[in-house]
């Protein structure tokens, strides 16, 4: 059989995803792309790779034989594990891939191991360390955070996030196990409004880099920082919605089989493949919900900010910034 390849042309816009982002399908397509757990096992060379063969390419150079498949594939590989402000690799176990193995895993013994308090600090303090590093490593804009200011941020992000756990766990003593079975993802919804924005102050505080639509950049803007931080604690909350509440349903009628009051301790196990498999679509399919290069019309920017824009670039009614993940 005789496969045809076509040769890539030079005016591809690798700045941009493959798929139109002005579409939830688009987005979708992008995310299922960049989320896909898979793209955790690629090795330091496969990423140094790609990294090349994209770097190539914006300069103009390409590699013998590439064809636009290859290339786009590297782009996302690309995308997956550099920061798109920065630049810089990022951690493993913060990058969008990694979201799934880690999160089914966490997720699925939180929500096995909550009926004492120590379990509930444990695995609390686990999820909210793992958040802060994902919200950490997924921030907006390229200014570096001191070492202070992550630990302070982490400090009281990870305390708030285990006493809002505790203090609804205290709540639902006396009510069915059901409701108790929903304390984790009230605890974690709750705790993603505080975690995300503290991890991000410095964002909330000095702005984020807002651009035109050709990407030069205009200035920062704590207004664009607040709408990418509230869309992030939006999405974020939405995605672990399904596996932490449609897994308590099934385990609590599961547990009242016989088979698993005869093998107890397959009850981790089936919790974290339940939500797994939740994970696998509304990871992507949340982070879909906004377009990751937002947007939003000069008039609701800073006063002082608006006007520095109407000097320097007076045809511009539209600023552009990366919202994060």
């Amino acid at each position: 059989m005789i496969t045809m390849t076509t040769e890539i042309s030079t005016s591809i816009n690798i700045k941009e995803p493959r798929w139109d982002q002005g579409t939830f399908m688009g987005r979708a397509k992008h995310f299922f792309t960049v989320t896909d757990p898979r793209n955790v096992l690629l090795t330091n060379e496969q990423l140094e790779n790609a990294h090349k063969v994209i770097s190539d390419y914006r300069q103009g150079v390409m590699s013998p034989g590439l064809t636009e498949d290859e290339l786009w594939r590297a782009k996302y590989i690309f995308d997956s594990a550099f920061h798109p402000d920065t630049g810089e690799k990022m951690i493993l176990i913060g990058r969008m891939s990694a979201q799934v193995p880690m999160n089914m895993t966490i997720t699925g013994c939180m929500m096995t191991f909550y009926k004492t308090t120590p379990a509930v600090v444990l695995w609390q303090w686990i999820n909210q360390s793992f958040n802060a590093i994902v919200n950490y490593t997924n921030r907006s804009g390229d200014a570096p955070l001191s070492v202070n200011q992550l630990g302070t941020a982490y400090v009281s992000a990870t305390t708030g996030a285990v006493a809002t756990a505790l203090g609804l766990n205290a709540l639902t003593k006396h009510i069915s196990p059901l409701v108790g079975r929903l304390v984790p993802f009230a605890a974690v919804a709750a705790a993603n409004c505080i975690n995300i924005p503290l991890m991000r102050q410095r964002e909330l505080k000095h702005g984020i880099p807002i651009t035109d639509e050709n990407d030069n950049r205009l200035g920062e803007s704590t207004t664009a920082a607040k709408q990418a931080i509230s869309q992030v604690v939006v999405s974020r909350i939405l995605m672990a919605s399904p596996g932490m509440a449609i897994p308590p349903f099934l385990m609590n009628t599961l547990e009242k089989k016989a088979f698993l009051k005869k093998f107890p301790w397959m009850s981790a196990p089936i919790q974290v493949v339940l939500v797994g498999f939740c994970l696998v679509f509304a990871t992507p399919l949340c982070c879909a919900l906004f377009p990751q290069k937002s947007s939003m019309s000069v008039s609701r920017l800073e006063p002082e900010l608006q006007e520095k824009i109407r000097v320097s670039h007076p045809g511009v009614e539209r600023v552009y910034f990366n919202k994060g993940l």
